[in-house]
């Protein structure tokens, strides 16, 4: 669950940009259904990572930079270790590259 609360914060970055204003640890934890430490180890991690800064009696916020040093890790991490998934069962599927963009039609062999 903690990486699933970590993705959503980067996902928040990435979509909101720097500076951009993130969810407190207790409306975030409310949201997610999930106890607020949890949030809270998301949070400080990101903070280590500089990705994160807490503007005393204002909230939480994406640090300058963020989104792009977010882009590139993120960007890294998917090409090492989802897509290689993704083109396994691409193939097991049958499915080519043109027909995933849309750019053939599927066929189905049922």
């Amino acid at each position: 669950m903690y990486l699933q609360i970590r993705d959503s914060i980067v996902d928040r970055i990435l979509s909101g940009g720097d500076n951009a204003l993130l969810p407190s640890v207790r409306a975030l934890a409310a949201d997610a259904g999930v106890n607020p430490l949890t949030v809270a180890k998301a949070y400080h991690e990101l903070q280590a990572g500089g990705l994160v800064v807490a503007r005393k009696g204002v909230g939480l916020f994406a640090a300058p930079g963020a989104a792009a040093a977010l882009l590139k890790t993120e960007r890294s991490l998917f090409l090492r270790e989802e897509w290689p998934r993704v083109q396994k069962r691409m193939a097991q599927l049958g499915l080519s590259t043109e027909e995933l963009l849309g750019k053939r039609p599927a066929t189905a062999d049922a």
